[in-house]
C-alpha cells in the first residue's frame, strides 16, 4: 500500500470512529447506565452489530441492540426494575426487550448456534465469549462491538475495513454462513441497496451457487427483505445483485424474466433495464412530490412489476417492429398471483395490480381527443389510487429523444389541468349517480335487489359519460331505462 492511500485508509478509520465517539455520546448515560447494572451483577454488556455500523455510519436509530455473558434470567431480573417497560418475547432465542427513555433496547445472551441446515431456526445454544458471538453473525459490518465498561472497539474480522471499503462480506466463509441460514443472501441484496456496499466476490459467487436455498425461507421473510430493499433510497444494486445471482429467479422471476423482452420504442437494451429506469425516476418523483413522507412501497412495487406482461405478450411485425398488445392485463395478472405467493396484503396485492393494469391508459390521450366522459373514468378508475398513477405514467417516460419526452409531460401535464378543472365543477372523486337508492326504489317501485343495482349502475355510467344531470332529466333516463329493461 502506497503512502497516499494508506493515509486515506487510517482518515477513513479515523472518520468512523470519531462519528462513533460522537453517537456514543448522544446515547452514553442511558448506556453507561445500563452497563454498570450489568456490571454490577458480575457481566459484561456490549453494544453489538448493525448499532455499532450505523454508529460509525452517523445514523444510528432509538432502536439500540447489545448482547451480553448473562444468561436470559439473569438479564430479566437486571432490567426488570430498570426499564420503563420489560418483555421476553424472543427469550426462548436469549432476547429480552427493555424500553427506556423513549429508547427500545434488545439485549441477547451471546450466541453459539448450531443449525440444522433444513430450515433456519437454529438450535440455540449460548456462548461464552464476544468473539464467538461475533463470529455467528451475517456480514463483518455487523460483526463489531463496543465493551461498554471500558468504551473499546471489538472488530476480530475487520468490520471497520469492510465499513470503510463499503464492501459486505462474511465473517465465516460465504458457504457456511449462507448454508446455516440462506436469507441472509436477501440481506446481502438488501444492504446493497440500503447502504451502498458492494457484496465480496466470494460472496457474490456463494449467492450463485447456493441460490436455491433460498426455497428453505418461508415467503414471509422474503417477502419483508424485498420490501426493506425496495423501500432503500436506491434499491437498484440490490435487485441487479439478486437477478445476476439468479436469487431472484426463486422470489421474484418475473423481474429477470423481462430481459427477454427488448421494448417497441428499441431505444432500451431491455424491457428489465427500462423497468429498473421507471424505479428510479418514480422514486425522484416520490421524493420531489412528498418529500417528508414515507417510502411508498406500492409505487414502487408497480413500477418495477408494470411491463412484466410484455415477455408473454411479444409479438415481432413486419419490417422489424415488436409489439406487446394487452400487456397491462396479462401484467397485472401476474403481479396479482405473484405478490400473493409472496404473502403481501390484499390491499397491497390490489393497489399495485390496478396501478399496472392502468399505467397504459393515458397513451390513448393522444394529443387532448379524450372526451370528458373518458377524463371522468380515468379518475374514477383509478380511485384514490390517481396520485400514485400520475407518478408512474411519468416515470414511465424514458425515451432518450428529448423532444419525444419532453411533448409527453406536456400531453400529461395538459391531462392534469383537465382532471382539476372538472374536478373544480364536480366531485370526481366520489362519483355517484344522480339518484341514490332510495330515490330509484321510490320511483320505480322497487324493493331492495339486484334490480336497485342495475339502475344505479346504469345512472353511474350516465354520471361518468355526461356528468352531472337535472333531477328531472335523470328521473326520465332511469324511467326510459327501466322501460327497456322490462323493470318496475
Amino acid at each position: 500500500m502506497n503512502k497516499v492511500v494508506a493515509g486515506q485508509a487510517i482518515a477513513g478509520k479515523s472518520t468512523a470512529m470519531q462519528n462513533a465517539v460522537t453517537e456514543l455520546m448522544r446515547i452514553s448515560p442511558l448506556a453507561d447506565e445500563l452497563a454498570k447494572l450489568f456490571a454490577k451483577a458480575g457481566h459484561s454488556l456490549y453494544l453489538v452489530g448493525g448499532s455499532v455500523r450505523d454508529m460509525m455510519l452517523r445514523r444510528l436509530s432509538s432502536d439500540l441492540d447489545f448482547t451480553t455473558d448473562a444468561r436470559p434470567d439473569q438479564v430479566l431480573k437486571i432490567v426488570s426494575a430498570w426499564g420503563d417497560a420489560v418483555w421476553d418475547v424472543g427469550i426462548a432465542f436469549g432476547t429480552v426487550g427493555v424500553t427506556k427513555q423513549g429508547m427500545t433496547l434488545e439485549i441477547t445472551t451471546f450466541r453459539a448456534d448450531s443449525y440444522d441446515r433444513v430450515g433456519r431456526n437454529p438450535e440455540v445454544t449460548f456462548g461464552d465469549s464476544i468473539e464467538g458471538d461475533l463470529l455467528r453473525r451475517d456480514f463483518t459490518v455487523n460483526a463489531m462491538a463496543i465493551d461498554l465498561a471500558n468504551k473499546t472497539f471489538v472488530d476480530p474480522h475487520g468490520g471497520l475495513q469492510a465499513l470503510q471499503d463499503k464492501v459486505l462480506d462474511t465473517p465465516a466463509t460465504p458457504q457456511e454462513s449462507f448454508a446455516d441460514d440462506p436469507l441472509r443472501m436477501l440481506r446481502a441484496a438488501r444492504f446493497s441497496a440500503q447502504l451502498g456496499f458492494t457484496a465480496a466476490p466470494r460472496v457474490v459467487d456463494a449467492m450463485a451457487s447456493m441460490a436455491e436455498e433460498i426455497d428453505r425461507i418461508t415467503a414471509e421473510r422474503v417477502q419483508t427483505e424485498l420490501s426493506k430493499l425496495l423501500l432503500a433510497d436506491d434499491p437498484r444494486p440490490g435487485i441487479e445483485l439478486l437477478v445476476d445471482t439468479r436469487l431472484a429467479d426463486r422470489v421474484l422471476p418475473e423481474v429477470p424474466g423481462m430481459r427477454l423482452a427488448i421494448d417497441e420504442h428499441h431505444q432500451h437494451k431491455d424491457v428489465y433495464q427500462h423497468s429498473l429506469t421507471v424505479l428510479a425516476q418514480a422514486i425522484d418523483l416520490e421524493k420531489s412530490h412528498e418529500p417528508t413522507s414515507e417510502p411508498d412501497l406500492i409505487l414502487r412495487l408497480a413500477a418495477l412489476l408494470h411491463d412484466v406482461g410484455k415477455p408473454a405478450t411479444r409479438e415481432f411485425q413486419p419490417g422489424g417492429g415488436v409489439s406487446f398488445h394487452h400487456h397491462e392485463v396479462v401484467g397485472a395478472k401476474m403481479a396479482r398471483k405473484r405478490l400473493r405467493a409472496l404473502k403481501f396484503s390484499k390491499e397491497i396485492v390490489q393497489d399495485v395490480s390496478q396501478l399496472v393494469f392502468l399505467h397504459l391508459r393515458f397513451h390513448g390521450y393522444g394529443k387532448g381527443e379524450w372526451t370528458d366522459s373518458a377524463v371522468r373514468r380515468y379518475v374514477t378508475d383509478a380511485g384514490d389510487l390517481l396520485p400514485r398513477l400520475h407518478k408512474l405514467v411519468r416515470a414511465d417516460c424514458t425515451t432518450r429523444n428529448r423532444k419525444k419526452a419532453a411533448a409527453l409531460q406536456a400531453t400529461y401535464d395538459d391531462l392534469e389541468r383537465r382532471i382539476e378543472a372538472i374536478q373544480a365543477q364536480e366531485d370526481l372523486d366520489r362519483v355517484r349517480p344522480d339518484l341514490n337508492g332510495e330515490e330509484i326504489m321510490r320511483i320505480l317501485g322497487l324493493k331492495p335487489g339486484p334490480d336497485v343495482g342495475k339502475a344505479w349502475k346504469h345512472l353511474k355510467e350516465l354520471r361518468l359519460d355526461r356528468g352531472p344531470l337535472e333531477h328531472d332529466e335523470a328521473v326520465a333516463e332511469l324511467k326510459k331505462w327501466a322501460a327497456e329493461n322490462g323493470i318496475g
